[in-house]
């Protein structure tokens, strides 16, 4: 009997290590992606290193800001007297705040200010890998696209655009939006919209995952942080020349060079400053917000009016319930549903890109509004993969013709409106966690009546 013990101990012992390494060897295959993630993002702080080392600056915008923020730190706050080199301060506060920091920070000088923008790259990279790690929707080698693009590479670290820190502040409140901090987002994406307005681009859809999100008082709270904050970061404007700032940093009607357009160089010029092109693309962007939100957004939900409705009376209860003060059990009664990771980002996404193909003029720069989101849009798509990546080529591609001619434009317009049409075939995943309670429209209005 004790030498059978022995024998068994032994098995035991030989089996244990056996099963370790299979409990490892399966960790690794289950954090596979993780890991290739974090191997990318390590490669591409190299290579952001080396073209920071060896690739010459390019001088666009940068005295500019330099000059404009030296202005505001000497004390200017006339927003109309506040210009650069390139022309006058069409930004929020929000810029002014940050640039002032960098120009501390680096006293003004170009290398040090790259190093800078060197390490936003990388944190702007983590944060779109963590989006993409949360829905899970590209496979682990269609990673490698976020890292391929020549245009983002200079637009960040050789041409120090604020678009950088609107781009990242934007996916820092899509991570939020993710962990459903919804307030927390709201406050973050005020603040990438104080530092380039061109953020607004993803506020309708945003709106629309609020009120799927949250009732009506929780959007009202958020909408009213969100608003809050570009008040007191404009304050030292507004309470001295409210409406210089108000016309300057937050100018709708401003027309773009024609030159500079890479998305319609194919235009007339004429036609392309004229005020009738202006409004065809403000009406095809706002049809097309509608048709997605109605079909596509919302469909599980009835439709955009039908979810308005059921917004408006839950408000109707809510208010019947304060008034018999029943409070407590209305908010049992009328638990929103927690939205699923991929519903949030296809929608943010989509809304911006729909902004992006109806833009008038998209600048060279403009690219970092919507290329992190290209490999995601390209695989909600039921395309074959040859496709997505041809398209993924073609836009690259048209990116990278400088300058930009009419061929170049109508390729990328090609491939913008194949990408939609992909969008609008794809069916819309249901929006809600499996574990969330959802009150109906119908049940609702039953409720209220």
């Amino acid at each position: 009997m004790p030498r059978q013990a022995t024998t068994i101990r032994s098995t035991a012992a030989v089996k244990r290590p056996a099963i370790q390494t299979e409990s490892f060897t399966q960790m690794i295959l289950n954090n596979f992606e993780i890991l290739f993630s974090l191997f990318l993002l390590i490669a591409d702080a190299i290579l952001v290193f080396l073209i920071i080392t060896y690739v010459p600056y390019t001088k666009i915008d940068w005295d500019a800001y330099m000059s404009q923020v030296s202005g505001f730190l000497g004390g200017e706050r006339d927003y109309s007297k506040l210009e650069g080199d390139t022309g006058p301060l069409v930004y929020p506060a929000g810029f002014l705040y940050i640039y002032s920091a960098i120009k501390f920070l680096t006293g003004g000088e170009v290398y040090p200010a790259q190093i800078l923008f060197g390490f936003l790259y990388v944190v702007n990279l983590g944060l779109v890998l963590f989006i993409y790690l949360k829905t899970k929707v590209l496979p682990w080698w269609a990673f490698c696209l976020i890292f391929l693009s020549k245009r983002v590479h200079s637009i960040f670290v050789l041409r120090l655009f604020n678009d950088c820190f609107a781009t990242t502040l934007l996916h820092a409140a899509l991570v939020s939006f993710l962990c459903q901090k919804w307030h927390l987002g709201l406050t973050i994406f005020s603040g990438a919209v104080s530092v380039k307005m061109n953020v607004l681009l993803y506020a309708p859809t945003l709106l629309v995952l609020l009120l799927k999100a949250m009732d009506i008082f929780g959007v009202v709270s958020a909408l009213a942080g969100a608003a809050l904050v570009q008040i007191l970061l404009g304050l030292p404007f507004i309470f001295s020349y409210p409406i210089a700032y108000v016309s300057r940093a937050f100018n709708l009607g401003r027309i773009f060079i024609h030159f500079w357009s890479v998305n319609f160089k194919f235009v007339p010029e004429p036609i392309f400053v004229s005020r009738g092109f202006a409004l065809f693309l403000l009406a095809a962007h706002l049809i097309l917000l509608a048709i997605f939100a109605h079909n596509r957004w919302c469909r599980h939900e009835g439709g955009l009016s039908s979810l308005i409705r059921s917004r408006l009376v839950q408000l109707k209860l809510r208010t019947a319930y304060l008034s018999s003060f029943s409070l407590k059990q209305f908010n049992k009664s009328s638990t929103v549903m927690a939205l699923k990771t991929e519903h949030i980002v296809t929608t943010m996404f989509v809304g911006n890109f729909i902004g992006i193909v109806c833009a008038r003029s998209l600048h060279y720069q403009f690219y970092s509004w919507y290329f992190y989101s290209l490999p995601y849009l390209l695989w909600r798509t039921t395309f074959p993969t040859w496709l997505r990546l041809i398209l993924f080529v073609a836009v690259e591609f048209c990116w990278n013709i400088y300058p930009s001619n009419v061929y170049s434009s109508l390729l990328l317009l090609c491939a913008h409106l194949t990408l939609l049409a992909g969008l609008w075939k794809a069916s819309p995943e249901y929006p809600y966690m499996a574990n969330s309670k959802h009150r109906s429209a119908a049940n609702l209005e039953k409720k209220a009546s």
